[in-house]
């Protein structure tokens, strides 16, 4: 099952792009939910939000649809007494699980995130304070990028999110792997000027993909398909509703 959607959803500069002019902001996942079947949440990465926000967010969408939610900067670029930040995040996830709306977790870690020991034991220490939710995990470093990382993931039943992103030394090329139950691929654009030198962070994902960049990533999918009971395709080339278009186009060619 291939679930496709955008990286957020509540983005003022989608006025007049996607959602129409005047439409109420309390609408807007409503009016999301209507074309696509899964939304990856990032506001989560801020802030842990209450189980409140997360039943409006259920209850604006249809039933199949599914919710991926970024893990807390605290669990995956702090790393530091953070314990009661799993614990909440655990807590706040529980009506989604039981609702049967959860797609994943997605723990995104930052280049500084580099292959050692440590980062080894801290990712098996994440996986118990989890256990029992699916969990991806997105590096930006490909040191990460071996044959035991694979193998361990793996074992511990940890997805790996495969992403589309700039060609740049020490990021990861657009490898399409399989490690879980889970398959995940995020398209981030391939801006490579804007990647490391920006003034806003929407710069680094201001990027249309043509037709024969997102045609590279078809087979790809489909292979994750055959061997993930689910995977979930994310844009998250945000700005200005690029990201619509990207989905919109993978999602004829998938069809």
């Amino acid at each position: 099952m291939i679930y496709l959607g955008t990286s957020g959803f509540s983005y003022d500069d989608w006025i007049g792009g996607f959602y129409p002019t005047g439409l109420p902001k309390k609408d807007w996942l409503t009016y999301y939910s209507r074309e696509f079947d899964t939304c990856e949440i990032n506001s989560t990465y801020y802030a842990v939000p209450g189980q409140s926000t997360l039943q409006a967010m259920m209850a604006k969408t249809g039933e199949g649809f599914l919710l991926c939610f970024k893990a807390n900067k605290a669990m995956t670029h702090q790393r530091e007494n953070n314990a009661s930040t799993f614990e909440s995040f655990k807590h706040v996830l529980e009506p989604v699980a039981a609702a049967g709306k959860l797609g994943c977790i997605l723990a995104q870690f930052p280049n500084s995130f580099r292959f050692s020991q440590g980062s080894w034991d801290y990712l098996g220490w994440f996986r118990e304070q989890l256990k029992g939710l699916p969990l991806v995990i997105e590096f930006r470093n490909a040191q990460w990028l071996r044959p035991e990382v694979f193998d361990w993931m793996r074992q511990h039943e940890l997805g790996f999110c495969c992403v589309d992103e700039p060609k740049l030394p020490g990021l990861l090329p657009p490898l399409a792997e399989v490690t879980g139950q889970v398959g995940y691929v995020r398209f981030h654009g391939r801006n490579a000027a804007k990647w490391w030198h920006h003034t806003q962070a929407y710069e680094r994902y201001n990027y249309s993909y043509s037709p024969e960049e997102l045609a590279e990533w078809v087979p790809r999918i489909r292979q994750m398909d055959t061997l993930a009971l689910k995977t979930f395709v994310f844009a998250n080339n945000h700005w200005r509703a690029q990201a619509i278009g990207t989905i919109r186009q993978l999602k004829l060619m998938l069809d």
